[in-house]
């Protein structure tokens, strides 16, 4: 049995992992700018975690899981926090296409904000991101979906900060948000707190 079979098997024991592997290899402690131009006392990296052979089984479990009971048949988000995060839904098994929003069109070729296979009007999208702190890369996925006339059913993060963004983006949504983790699982001894 694969690490992957063995989580999709034990959905509790791949979040358990998934928060561990955060702990152990995304938290960075010091002074950093978000991408919210805010300043905090920590980062988490969740790149440096689900890039891994276990962090990437346990969130594609965990992810394709949470795809399966949206009734889903697109995931993905903007590009760079989704990338991942989508291609370990597919790996998961979610019988979803996978997609990724640009910051902007592009200015040749095809010239597409919404990249990967077409999303037709009755997709189901739910969108993914790493971190969230304020939501705004998430916001801006969503608006780039709803804009082009496309239904969310649903928004998940690997990691929220728990600084306000949920809230916002299942507003902007109009769907449910889930994060599948959250800081004070990562780093409870955080000094913010």
């Amino acid at each position: 049995m694969s690490v992957l079979d063995e989580y999709t098997s034990d959905l509790p024991a791949a979040r358990a992992r998934l928060v561990a592997e955060l702990r152990q290899h995304a938290l960075i402690i010091g002074e950093v700018t978000l991408t919210s131009g805010a300043t905090a006392q920590y980062y988490v990296d969740a790149k440096r975690a689900i890039l891994r052979p276990e962090g990437f089984a346990a969130l594609a479990a965990l992810l394709a899981g949470q795809v399966a009971d949206w009734q889903a048949t697109a995931v993905g988000g903007m590009t760079m926090g989704a990338d991942a995060v989508a291609c370990a839904a597919l790996t998961g098994g979610a019988r979803a296409k996978a997609f990724f929003v640009r910051k902007d069109a592009k200015t040749h070729g095809l010239q597409r904000r919404i990249e990967g296979p077409l999303l037709d009007p009755e997709d189901r999208c739910v969108v993914v991101e790493d971190v969230v702190t304020t939501g705004g890369s998430t916001l801006a996925a969503i608006a780039a979906l709803q804009q082009a006339g496309h239904q969310i059913c649903g928004v998940v993060s690997v990691l929220d900060r728990l600084a306000g963004g949920g809230a916002a983006i299942e507003r902007a949504a109009g769907a449910p948000y889930v994060a599948l983790s959250t800081i004070d699982e990562v780093y409870p001894e955080r000094p913010d707190r």
